[in-house]
């Protein structure tokens, strides 16, 4: 038996909000509009008969309304909108039957909740986020830079780019008419610029990385290869709370296990399932790479300077990762197997073994 009275539902948008509760002991429904702010739903909720609880689906308004909800005393469900069960033939969607929705939802238990991030691991999450972009942002600015200069038939001899030399060779091609000159300046400022805040958000994260509440497991994920400082962050902070998975079910988390359409006796796998937290599973198939490379950690290594950073168990733990990512990566390639596909098979596995070391006691 449910030992709550009142059940909302809440439609949050940026400036409006539409609310929707459901009385447990009389059955009554009522619907409620507010034109934004959380103060005026707290005391909403206030006047409502208790216990009271309450949802709302997960989206771009972020958790500021669970965080206060919660404050305030109420047992505030933030939930997952790709479990959320619609009916088939429900072909009207507004805000108060939305709202709806998630009152009945709550009301039965069908509600699946998602981790509310601390504001600690939000605003860190924030920071990563910002790095990636701006790494689009620069990968953008030199296409665009790179393909205005090869236009006008300038090509660089080298196949190392974007080095202090390949720099050197780009300003000395600043000749020309003026409209040459003016696309040439804005396309080498935009590549000029997004390269320093890339380095300043590098600076940062580093900074975090070595003396903050994450550095134990960013220290103990470091011990694998392709888990860098920038890459072991990201991975503690959008993940967050590793102890709610498994080996095995961490893989499915992140969208790296095959989708299945399985009916009588036929079963048929497909591509992976790509669902879940979509910016770890990029840094995974990234560090995957690595482990394609021969295993030879010598002293003076950048690994080596990583496992200094980390415990002794870790240091044993990621030693076995490493040679056993190594010897599946081998055996893909001996199979003729897809590069591409074999490295999602590693990732997959990868994001074993960074769950067996985040678990590890400090």
């Amino acid at each position: 038996m449910s030992i709550n009275r009142s059940f909302v539902g809440l439609d949050v948008h940026a400036r409006s909000v539409a609310g929707c509760v459901i009385d447990e002991r009389t059955g009554e429904l009522v619907h409620r509009r507010f034109a934004g702010g959380t103060p005026p739903i707290l005391d909403w909720l206030r006047s409502l008969p208790g216990p009271v609880a309450v949802t709302y689906e997960a989206g771009p308004t972020g958790f500021g309304l669970y965080r206060q909800a919660t404050a305030a005393g109420f047992d505030c469900v933030v939930a997952a909108p790709s479990k959320l069960h619609r009916p088939p033939g429900d072909k009207v969607k507004t805000d108060i039957r939305d709202a709806e929705l998630l009152a009945r939802l709550l009301r039965i238990g069908e509600i699946t909740p998602v981790r509310v991030p601390t504001l600690v691991e939000e605003t860190t999450r924030d920071l990563v986020r910002s790095r990636e972009d701006t790494r689009h942002e620069l990968m953008s600015a030199r296409h665009r830079l790179s393909k205005l200069l090869l236009r006008h038939g300038f090509v660089y001899p080298s196949e190392r780019t974007w080095t202090r030399q390949h720099d050197r060779w780009i300003r000395e091609l600043r000749h020309g008419d003026a409209a040459f000159l003016a696309a040439f300046d804005a396309g080498y400022e935009a590549v000029v610029q997004a390269s320093a805040r890339r380095d300043r958000l590098d600076e940062m994260i580093k900074t975090i990385a070595a003396d903050s509440a994450f550095t134990p497991i960013v220290d103990r994920l470091g011990c694998l290869r392709g888990i860098s400082e920038l890459t072991g962050l990201a991975l503690a902070v959008e993940i967050g709370e590793w102890h709610r998975f498994t080996g095995s079910t961490i893989g499915a988390y992140l969208g790296l296990v095959p989708s299945e359409y399985s009916s009588g006796q036929s079963r048929q796998l497909g591509s992976i399932t790509k669902s879940g937290n979509s910016h770890a599973r990029r840094l995974l198939v990234e560090a995957a790479w690595q482990h394609r490379r021969d295993y030879r950690p010598t002293r003076r290594s950048v690994l080596q300077q990583r496992w200094d950073r980390a415990p002794a168990p870790a240091r044993l733990r990621g030693q076995a990762g490493n040679e056993r990512l190594h010897r599946q990566w081998q055996r893909f390639t001996a199979r003729n197997k897809r590069p591409v596909i074999a490295n999602v098979a590693i990732a997959r596995e990868l994001a074993g073994w960074c769950w067996s070391l985040a678990i590890m006691d400090d």
